[in-house]
């Protein structure tokens, strides 16, 4: 699969329909970076969301930015600040636990993809009033999951979501069947210990088959 080159925000959003998954990426240590993008792009899956929750984050997406070969974007970005951080670093996309007109206007003012959390109504209406068509359905598993997702996509028939959190092998056909639903975005494939762990060619195959079963 090659979802490269995406310069801009809909070369982005296209590339992450065309992947359908969207590993989300706990990394404690950026030299472990490198290994764990060659898992991915040897494992078919060429993009990655290294989440804001680790002081190697920044670090991490820079040193997978600079590979060249994989699509990489920031998560559970809550600030300005941290689009700033992000984007410097090489990230294409920026995605939020909720929505933030501050983070939402940042990433517009840089020319990255925004994907903020919505699982309302209100906030999907928000998001559109933004200039939004595509947003991050989170969390997912306590949200309603599939149903309230197909319910959202009746009203608001041109918005995109991305569901993650309670995504997983068990549930993934069901999300991917939504014609609403860009991408599912999940941590399965890349187990956190496994990075930890240097077991690359674990997580290799481990995002083989979650390639295999979204494309089945």
């Amino acid at each position: 699969m090659n979802v490269l080159p995406a310069t801009s925000t809909t070369d982005v959003r296209k590339a992450l329909s065309t992947a359908r998954l969207v590993p989300v990426v706990v990394l404690d240590d950026a030299a472990d970076a490198d290994g764990l993008a060659g898992a991915l792009v040897a494992g078919g899956l060429p993009v990655a969301e290294v989440t804001f929750r680790t002081a190697a984050a920044r670090d991490a997406i820079a040193a997978m930015a600079a590979r060249g070969d994989i699509l990489v974007g920031a998560g559970t970005v809550l600030t300005a600040e941290q689009v700033d951080q992000a984007v410097a670093a090489g990230a294409r996309f920026v995605v939020s636990p909720g929505l933030s007109r501050a983070v939402v206007e940042r990433c517009a003012e840089l020319g990255v993809l925004a994907l903020p959390g919505a699982v309302t109504a209100t906030e999907v209406q928000a998001a559109l009033e933004l200039g939004l068509s595509t947003v991050k359905f989170f969390p997912a598993g306590t949200s309603g999951g599939p149903a309230a997702i197909k319910a959202l996509a009746a009203p608001f028939g041109d918005v995109q979501f991305v569901p993650t959190g309670g995504v997983g092998p068990a549930n993934l056909a069901e999300y991917l069947a939504i014609p609403a639903v860009a991408a599912v975005g999940g941590s399965w494939m890349v187990p956190r210990e496994r990075v930890k762990a240097g077991d690359f060619a674990g997580i290799q195959q481990l995002t083989a088959d979650a390639v295999a079963a979204a494309h089945r």
